[in-house]
């Protein structure tokens, strides 16, 4: 009953934080609902991450009940580049920072399929720059696909990032485009619109 109440089927999953950063900040809080209804809408697994060296680290996650080829859950790290999740927050990153965090080697302990070249790479994050979202199809590893899309604070920077993933032999790129994306962006940008007024609200300074 509790999981109808928030708009779920029962089976779906909640996690909460693992990354003390995001908790601090409030994102959890201010996401969760979005999240919660993006999954009801979608039927589809959601996550949000953030930058760890060249690795995302998922932060936050509202999960459904699916047979995938690797296990997600809170703390779970995997190269960013080859994740929609990571192409996002990549994408948004100075040159020289760029460069700086992918030359950290990955504690994933994951090779993912997708190998590009410099050139490859940068032209795929151009893309990700150009459209405000960035999609990976198969390129961590067989049967993952996903679209991903940025969150921001206040200032417009880029804080995390926020993904719909399906199972590919399910769910077709054109339709994870068509059908899923824009709901992924509607609620993105909604976090992100209350992440910003939740930030701009005074906070009382109580002296010691």
């Amino acid at each position: 009953q509790v999981f109808r109440r928030l708009g779920l089927e029962p089976g779906m999953r909640v996690l909460d934080l693992g990354v003390a950063y995001v908790r601090s900040q409030g994102l959890w809080d201010v996401a969760r609902p979005h999240m919660q209804a993006l999954v009801a809408h979608t039927r589809e697994s959601c996550s949000v991450a953030q930058l760890d060296g060249s690795d995302i680290i998922y932060v936050a996650r509202v999960a459904v009940p699916k047979i995938v080829g690797l296990s997600v859950q809170i703390g779970t790290r995997f190269p960013a580049l080859a994740t929609s999740l990571g192409k996002v927050l990549l994408a948004a990153l100075p040159a020289a920072e760029l460069e700086a965090v992918l030359a950290e080697p990955t504690r994933s302990g994951l090779v993912p399929r997708w190998q590009p070249d410099r050139a490859e790479r940068d032209a795929a994050l151009r893309e990700v720059r150009a459209r405000g979202w960035a999609l990976t199809d198969e390129q961590l590893t067989l049967g993952i696909r996903s679209v991903a899309a940025p969150l921001r604070d206040g200032t417009g920077r880029v804080i995390a990032s926020v993904n719909v993933n399906v199972h590919a032999a399910e769910t077709s790129v054109e339709r994870l485009l068509e059908e899923h994306l824009p709901l992924l962006l509607a609620a993105a940008g909604e976090i992100s619109a209350d992440f910003a007024r939740l930030a701009a609200v005074p906070h009382e300074t109580v002296a010691i």
